[in-house]
């Protein structure tokens, strides 16, 4: 079985996020879910996306802004550790997979755990994710918050359950970039994570904003470039900064660009991807 590794939100190797993803061309349906997590563990990145294509009277219709409608693709996600609701990065990986082996054309729509989601080559090769936009809840910040990433926030916000993350606003885009959280702490303040962000010290630098994510309760203790962060982050910062569209900076060692646009309650995700492996993954499904 063929397998990728793909950075995702970058047009550099060994920038952006890196994901694996296996297309299961020939199934039908998925393994067994404990198959899908070893293999996950096994490569032990950020995510995993299996994906396998639907039969053709469930394919896409020739209306894919609907995020209603049937799905060419079905998608799933793992951590090492679990399988997670919404992954932004690795759905951009399979996407560019899909594009780049000639399996895809044109708008790619997916079934998975948030409903239909949807993705659009550009000529300039760049690609568009449709995802849920995340509410927005104020919220108390949970007790120990502080002290476990080492700083005091400005504002605290829940994503909902659809995300599961907190999001922590900070004084300076320096202090983002020397957080050096208390992980093991960090790991039972919330059911994901936490999304630390500021504005963007110099603007001219082509970015609006930077970000970090820390999510060791799901076996990531950073994130390098999180994509369905940015359907938190472009809200907050839309309505902060005036404009819908927006350019988030994400990472700490690894970093990468998403370009968000706000349509309602939908969230456009916007970058490039670029593969750096391919080869054979010789434990046979389950």
């Amino acid at each position: 079985m063929r397998m990728r590794t793909v950075d995702a939100f970058t047009s550099t190797p060994f920038q952006g996020n890196p994901a694996a993803v296996l297309l299961l061309e020939d199934a039908t349906s998925f393994p067994k879910d404990e198959w899908l997590q070893h293999v996950a563990t096994e490569l032990n990145l950020a995510e995993t996306a299996f994906a396998h294509p639907l039969p053709p009277t469930d394919a896409a219709t020739d209306a894919p802004d609907e995020h209603t409608g049937p799905a060419g693709w079905a998608l799933r996600w793992f951590t090492p550790t679990t399988e997670v609701d919404l992954c932004g990065h690795a759905t951009l990986a399979t996407a560019h997979v899909l594009h780049t082996t000639g399996t895809a054309t044109g708008t790619v729509r997916f079934t998975t755990r948030s409903g239909i989601l949807t993705s659009t080559t550009h000529p300039d090769g760049t690609l568009t994710l449709d995802f849920p936009t995340a509410p927005l809840v104020p919220a108390e910040a949970p007790q120990g918050l502080a002290e476990a990433l080492g700083t005091e926030p400005l504002t605290v916000l829940y994503t909902g359950d659809q995300v599961g993350d907190y999001l922590v606003e900070c004084r300076s885009e320096q202090e983002v970039r020397a957080l050096a959280p208390d992980l093991k702490a960090l790991a039972a303040l919330s059911r994901r994570g936490i999304i630390a962000t500021a504005p963007a010290e110099d603007p001219s630098r082509g970015y609006d904003f930077a970000s970090r994510c820390f999510f060791p309760a799901v076996g990531i203790d950073e994130d390098p470039v999180t994509g369905s962060a940015h359907t938190a982050l472009a809200p907050f910062w839309s309505a902060r900064l005036g404009r819908t569209e927006l350019t988030g900076l994400q990472g700490g060692a690894r970093t990468g660009l998403v370009r968000t646009a706000l349509h309602g309650d939908r969230t456009h995700l916007t970058g490039h991807a670029v593969t750096v492996l391919d080869g054979e993954l010789l434990a046979a499904p389950q």
